[in-house]
């Protein structure tokens, strides 16, 4: 217990940035990362930080992930690229619904 307990003396919250997910939610529906969050958690409690690096690393990355989307985005990136090679390959043609043109209505 701090000698000092200057979070609640200033009104600020400065572990919620940290753990955002866990903290109260409007309508009591749980969050996107919710769950990916209470994983990491609870394998770096009580550890200490430098242990926690080591053995939950794994826990963090998909935390990391379910937030940042970085690897989705990336194999999205890929495959973007992909199908453009292949069109100017003449390999693949797009459906007419992808070509971004309006319809033709009656």
């Amino acid at each position: 217990m701090p000698f000092w307990n200057l979070q609640d003396q200033l009104g600020l919250n400065v572990d919620k940035w940290m753990l955002h997910q866990s903290s109260e939610q409007p309508y009591k529906r749980a969050a996107l990362c919710h769950a990916f969050e209470k994983e990491w958690i609870e394998c770096a409690n009580d550890i200490g930080q430098i242990r926690a690096h080591k053995e939950c690393r794994l826990e963090y990355e998909d935390l990391q992930e379910c937030v940042n989307r970085r690897k989705t985005i990336i194999r999205l990136m890929t495959i973007v690229a992909q199908k453009k090679q292949l069109i100017k390959e003449g390999k693949y043609t797009p459906p007419e619904h992808h070509s971004g043109k309006p319809e033709a209505r009656p």
